[in-house]
Parts: C-alpha cells; sequence; structure tokens
C-alpha cells in the first residue's frame, strides 16, 4: 500500500514537472504560431474541396450535354452550317 501510494506520488510530481517544463511552452508557442500562419493563407478544409470538386464534375458534365443538345440543334437549322462549325471547331483543336 505505501509502496502503491510512493509511486502515485512520484508519478503526480513527474507529470508536473513535465507540465512545467520549456519543452511544453515550446510546443504551445509553436502551434500558435503555425495556427496564426494558417489563418493568413486562405485555405479551404478537404470537406469543401471535395464539394468544390462534385460542383465542377457536374457542372462539365452539364456542359457537355448543352453542347451535344446545341449541336443538334444547330444541326436541325442548318445541316450545312452545322457541319462547317464542326470542321472549323476541329481545326481549332475542339471536339
Amino acid at each position: 500500500m505505501l509502496s502503491q501510494k510512493l509511486f502515485e506520488e512520484i508519478s503526480a510530481k513527474i507529470s508536473d514537472t513535465i507540465a512545467a517544463s520549456p519543452a511544453r511552452d515550446i510546443e504551445k508557442n509553436v502551434k500558435a504560431m503555425m495556427a496564426s500562419t494558417f489563418s493568413r493563407l486562405d485555405l479551404v478544409t478537404r470537406e469543401e474541396f471535395d464539394v468544390q470538386q462534385e460542383v465542377l464534375a457536374r457542372t462539365r458534365e452539364q456542359l457537355m450535354l448543352l453542347e451535344a443538345r446545341l449541336a443538334k440543334l444547330e444541326a436541325e437549322l442548318s445541316p450545312a452550317r452545322a457541319e462547317e462549325l464542326v470542321e472549323a471547331q476541329a481545326s481549332q483543336g475542339h471536339s
């Protein structure tokens, strides 16, 4: 019983010493400095990045659908003109 009490007392003193050590203060200061630096940067969270990536993918898909729809409408209105547009786009490197 005495050894358990002694062990707890020594453990508490070691914990107090570590908590009051300069290394602990340095760690706190470094963390505060890093947090300050990151807050000044224009960073986004991974979640925000993933959401915007999904929005971009949906937008690209919608753009492809609208381009196909426009090409179809142009072809219905003027087959000759649509062919000219396709050739012009092909020569410029577009699909």
